[in-house]
């Protein structure tokens, strides 16, 4: 090969080198005089986090949310939902912040429709997607409030604590930490995170005349407002057409109302000969309404629960 070429490829390879050597070592300066540094904390707290960056906490991640426990003094130790109470004392001794009582909450889906059949008005054959199908007359479902059971809520949930069984999400309360993720994804607002302590949750949201309700659905809200003026606690509302239940206030009062606003609602009582006498007799607590019991109810305070555990 010429000299001249070997010459020429050398001193090239040469100022490359020399070019690459000298950013290289302004990269590095540079890196060190404006270098971050990272609170211990904060790395200590992301260890402790699950890690799902669901965005439970109202943070854009598990980092953002590790950041602000330890840098802000209003942010709670205890906002991870998935968490629980084991990450919330790991975070609150982390970030040297008092915890407070982690009130457990599960995923409650406020429709009926479950107990009922025959409810399609027409067959959709778009894209079986919740929110695609809502936007076609609200779905291919009878009540415009009911809910279309294409599994919005499933794909929403990282947990595994949703499932669709007979075209109706039910919830797995020992899997479900409560994340509200699923309450996002339901196109016509039908979850609701709901306090273990309640013990009454609210099962249909319907904002159609009672005329319209009874006409498709036996147990549909008719807005008679019976319930509302039976509590004593004044925990039952109806908010923009929908029935509503105030946890924070059905909880306070306690159950010495005697579950005033559930024998207050005049679906208790059999409709018809067809639903049967039997069911009546044996105890009107069985029977499908617009207010019914949680089926996840626990009294039990989740102090008490923390101590029971230790």
């Amino acid at each position: 090969m010429d000299p001249v070429y070997v010459k020429l490829a050398l001193g090239g390879l040469a100022l490359m080198g020399s070019i690459g050597l000298f950013f290289g070592i302004g990269l590095a300066l540079a890196a060190h005089k404006f270098a971050v540094e990272v609170n211990p904390k904060v790395e200590a707290v992301m260890d402790v986090l699950p890690g799902a960056n669901c965005g439970a906490c109202s943070f854009a991640g598990c980092e953002a949310y590790a950041e602000a426990v330890i840098n802000d003094p209003k942010i709670a130790p205890n906002l991870c939902p998935p968490g629980m109470i084991p990450v919330a004392e790991e975070v609150a001794r982390i970030s040297e912040k008092e915890l407070e009582i982690v009130e457990g909450a599960v995923a409650m889906i406020s429709c009926g429709r479950s107990e009922r059949h025959n409810y399609e008005k027409f067959q959709y054959s778009g894209f079986r997607n919740c929110a695609a199908a809502n936007l076609t007359f609200a779905g291919p479902v009878d009540c415009t409030s009911g809910c279309i059971g294409y599994g919005d809520c499933v794909e929403a949930c990282l947990f595994d604590a949703l499932k669709i069984v007979d075209d109706f999400p039910v919830v797995d309360s020992d899997a479900c930490v409560g994340c509200a993720l699923c309450v996002n994804a339901c196109p016509k607002d039908l979850i609701q995170m709901v306090p273990k302590k309640a013990p009454i949750i609210v099962k249909c949201v319907c904002k159609d005349t009672s005329k319209e309700t009874m006409s498709i659905c036996t147990v549909g809200c008719l807005h008679c407002l019976a319930c509302i003026e039976a509590c004593p606690a004044k925990a039952v509302s109806l908010d923009e057409g929908a029935l509503k239940i105030d946890y924070e206030k059905c909880v306070e009062h306690g159950p010495s109302c005697n579950e005033a606003c559930l024998n207050a609602c005049w679906i208790n009582y059999p409709a018809t000969g067809e639903i049967g006498n039997e069911m009546f007799e044996a105890g009107l607590q069985f029977f499908q309404r617009p207010l019914c019991k949680n089926p996840f109810y626990d009294p039990t305070p989740a102090d008490e629960v923390k101590t029971s555990e230790a």
